[in-house]
């Protein structure tokens, strides 16, 4: 049996990446409902569209955040199990954000969504409107916190730290202002766009190819493929440029293995595909750009990028192949999408969406709903696989900050658990989410 720590990065590697497909959804569908709720209050034939497909999503919604609270759950324990020790080091530092996702953001899109779900009528459309702002930033607040976290991890600022290792606040804002939480913070929230960008275009595509529900799967589309094409262009650029650069500045191991770059030197190549070989020092049948590294890195052809080579091998990333692979998956699958809803919106710009021959693109829209969360969990993986092997880069490494009493069998005893519970819950949540599609919004009415 595996050593007890790569069971407990197992664990949580699995847990948070199911939980995180439920957030993704949920922050760029709040944004989403609010532009569907303002554009109901405006007068004009299809106010009463925007306000039933509004009515539509938020129930969505509601189904998508009750499971993402139910899976959030074991890991805030993980914490004090599998990772006491990092708790006990850091948590005067970290605790701050997590208890303000907690108090703060959590309970204000939990109340504002109760009001959503349950209080249109009650509230009247202006104050249900104010609603769905309300909830907008309830979670996008929460994201928010939950990435300063996760900066801090990356590039730790605002801190003090005592003889015995143990981090202490040493000042709010610098810790809140991190550079490297804002470029990531906007970078992940226009991921969450995309992804909620493609569902409800999918939803659409899904209604049109149907014959039901025809005019609410116009603007499904028309809303879809606009805010998914400015989405899709943004992660890469300004968002997903800046994140490159405090990559390439903070953490030059990481930036390395993401290209399979092993040779230090100017002009460093981009690589379109290749295999990495670490036992060899290499990347193998490899396609690249010659100089663009180094551009997209540095903003500059012929500035050098350490390879490494020149790096202590105890510094690398513990995972080379799979952050390699996480990475071109990601980047890969971005530049695809902003080819898909391109082409979308030239088509529905144009009104050739819905002829016949359409149909083909049709289908891949409402097909390529879920690359959206396979790119979102590659960029993840890719940024947490850079950061090792350390859990506060440069300062404490993950061996040191795992639980020393939770054994290897207790861990997978409760990952087997979890697997099994988690399979339930899915099945359950798809079969909710499809009676749901089937049935379309309601064409009129509002929820008491």
């Amino acid at each position: 049996m595996a050593d007890p720590l790569t069971w407990h990065r197992l664990q949580f590697a699995f847990t948070i990446v199911y939980h995180y497909l439920f957030p993704q959804l949920t922050m760029g569908l709040a944004l989403l409902i609010v532009v569907f709720k303002g554009l109901s209050l405006r007068a004009g034939p299809n106010a009463e569209g925007w306000a039933s497909l509004s009515r539509f999503w938020i129930r969505l919604f509601g189904l998508n955040f009750a499971v993402g609270v139910v899976t959030g759950i074991p890991m805030e324990f993980q914490f004090g199990t599998n990772w006491a020790r990092f708790t006990h080091l850091t948590g005067g530092v970290v605790g701050q954000t997590l208890a303000l996702e907690g108090l703060l953001a959590f309970m204000l899109e939990s109340s504002f969504l109760a009001m959503l779900v349950f209080g249109e009528k009650k509230l009247g459309p202006r104050k249900h409107f104010a609603a769905a702002v309300a909830l907008f930033i309830g979670s996008w607040m929460s994201g928010l916190f939950i990435v300063i976290t996760n900066s801090f991890m990356q590039h730790p600022v605002g801190f003090t730290r005592d003889a015995e290792g143990v981090f202490a606040l040493a000042s709010f804002w610098e810790f809140l202002l991190n550079p490297w939480a804002l470029a990531q913070y906007a970078h992940n929230q226009m991921a969450s766009l995309v992804t909620a960008s493609f569902v409800v275009t999918a939803v659409g595509a899904f209604w049109l190819l149907r014959g039901t529900h025809v005019e609410a799967a116009r603007l499904n589309i028309k809303a879809g493929t606009t805010a998914g094409l400015i989405a899709c262009i943004a992660v890469g650029f300004p968002t997903g440029d800046a994140q490159a650069k405090l990559v390439a500045k903070h953490q030059p191991a990481a930036l390395a293995a993401m290209e399979g770059h092993f040779v230090s030197g100017p002009r460093a190549e981009i690589h379109l595909i290749g295999q990495p070989n670490v036992a060899a020092r290499r990347l193998d049948n490899p396609i690249g750009v010659p100089a663009v590294l180094s551009f997209l890195a540095f903003g500059r052809f012929n500035a050098e990028v350490v390879g490494l080579n020149d790096i202590p091998e105890d510094q690398w990333p513990t995972s080379i192949e799979l952050l390699y692979y996480s990475f071109h998956v990601m980047v890969g699958l971005g530049t695809i999408f902003i080819g898909l809803m391109g082409l979308a919106a030239l088509l529905r710009w144009r009104g050739w969406l819905e002829h016949r021959r359409s149909r083909p693109l049709l289908w891949a829209l409402m097909l390529a709903f879920p690359f959206p969360y396979i790119a979102n969990t590659a960029g993840w993986m890719t940024a947490e696989l850079g950061r090792q092997p350390w859990l506060v880069y440069g300062l404490l490494r993950t061996a040191d900050g795992a639980s020393p009493t939770v054994h290897a069998g207790d861990t997978l005893f409760t990952l087997i658990g979890f697997t099994g519970l988690y399979f339930v819950l899915g099945l359950t949540f798809l079969f909710l989410v499809g009676r749901e599609v089937i049935h379309g919004p309601a064409t009129e009415g509002a929820h008491a």
